[in-house]
């Protein structure tokens, strides 16, 4: 049966003000370290995702206990030492951070963990978080070498480890980390490309026993068994959420756009300084609490080169190569082989979505290239998400600056971005 369509008619001016939704990575996090201490967190600014979701639920398995207090705020009872196996599978859905982050929390609790998901997540691999935990002396078993879903995981007392990722991963650090809370020895993990810190940052926070130092070329991250003390937690805005009306606003015809309290860390705002490079007209100021708003107004882009280090999760990828659509010249994404293990292949379909729009768009190797138009007089885009939400939503970008979308699957938004249609559609 053919999956509904979701029709995006374009706008010749685009103007308003957008305050994404919470930080999907930070809001994850909150959710299980609250869940992992003793006593009583709150949490506000919560992602509304479906994502963020699971992950409450699960930890509502292993012992937790949540109230919610107001849209977006939580009030979180800790499981403390007293967190234990589910009695049934922990579903993830479609989430890749939920699944590898609790892979390391379970590794150190005694008893068999089985997790499950949809249909996408069960292709992704999970050997990158398996092997680590393995060295540390957790059970963990799942389909073939590259341990998809469903996967096992029998926890237990765990022993330190010295790791250096092999690929760039904030996920998989994260899940040593939390691993290693409840573990016997010191974990040291080693990064040659620096990931998004939120775990240590919020570990840190709440009072675990952890350094971060250069080492040469790695960074160094050092934890030892900890236990962690209940916060208050205040979410910032998604800045990877906010990337899709930052580019709206600078490919609109007329108009402004201004996107609030976006979190400002560098891991995070790397494709603003891509958009700058391009020639897009940012406007950035700091709010009272610190966190970052951006108005960005029409301009006419300019191709360059991104690298991968620029953006180490390559979330933003899909809506930079609308803006690369967009511009005069090639864009060439250096590096960006690991889109292919995202919810789709986000590889593919970001080269689909450039041709959709009618730019050439090609690959070598691990490298993307796309020959912009010079503007955003877009041909109509036809395409499926193919369960890929930022896929999804940048192509809804793309539609409304340029000829309109027609687009497959648009209900994978809620994964992440419940509000974004309707964001999208007060902009005027």
């Amino acid at each position: 049966m053919a999956t509904p369509s979701t029709i995006i008619q374009p706008k010749k001016e685009l103007n308003g003000s957008i305050a994404p939704p919470g930080d999907k990575s930070i809001s994850h996090r909150a959710l299980i370290l609250s869940a992992m201490t003793e006593g009583t967190s709150t949490i506000s600014g919560l992602s509304n995702g479906n994502d963020v979701a699971g992950t409450q639920v699960i930890m509502e398995q292993l012992g937790a206990r949540f109230k919610v207090l107001a849209p977006s705020r939580v009030e979180v009872q800790g499981a403390g030492a007293s967190i234990h196996p589910a009695s049934a599978s922990l579903d993830c859905g479609n989430s890749g951070t939920t699944l590898r982050l609790l892979m390391g929390v379970v590794a150190s609790i005694e008893g068999v963990h089985r997790f499950i998901g949809d249909g996408s997540l069960s292709r992704r691999p999970m050997d990158r978080v398996a092997v680590p935990l393995r060295e540390m002396g957790a059970t963990v078993t799942g389909v073939g070498p590259q341990v998809t879903l469903p996967v096992s995981v029998e926890g237990g007392v765990l022993g330190g480890i010295d790791y250096t990722t092999p690929v760039t991963s904030a996920q998989v650090k994260s899940a040593i980390l939390l691993a290693g809370l409840r573990g016997t020895e010191d974990v040291v993990v080693r990064e040659a490309i620096e990931t998004r810190p939120h775990t240590e940052e919020m570990l840190l926070f709440a009072g675990a026993a952890l350094t971060r130092e250069r080492i040469n070329d790695h960074l160094v991250i050092t934890l030892r068994p900890s236990t962690l003390a209940p916060r208050n937690w205040i979410i910032p805005s998604d800045p990877s959420q906010g990337a899709f009306f930052i580019v709206a606003g600078l490919l609109a015809r007329s108009g402004s756009i201004t996107t609030t309290g976006l979190y400002p860390g560098a891991t995070r705002t790397g494709f603003l300084e891509v958009l700058e490079r391009m020639g897009g007209q940012l406007l950035k100021r700091f709010d009272a609490d610190g966190n970052l708003d951006v108005q960005a107004l029409p301009a006419a882009l300019i191709a360059t080169e991104v690298r991968a280090e620029e953006i180490p999760s390559l979330d933003e990828v899909p809506i930079l190569v609308v803006a690369a659509a967009a511009a005069t010249g090639i864009t060439r994404f250096v590096d960006v082989g690991e889109l292919r293990l995202k919810e789709s292949d986000r590889f593919e379909k970001s080269k689909e979505l450039a041709e959709g729009l009618g730019a050439r768009a090609w690959s070598e190797g691990d490298d993307l290239y796309v020959e912009g138009r010079g503007s955003a007089s877009f041909s109509h885009l036809v395409i499926d998400a193919e369960g890929d939400h930022r896929v999804a939503m940048a192509a809804a970008i793309a539609g409304v600056v340029g000829g309109g979308a027609d687009i497959s699957g648009f209900e994978t938004v809620m994964s992440s971005y419940p509000n974004f249609e309707s964001d999208l559609a007060r902009l005027s």
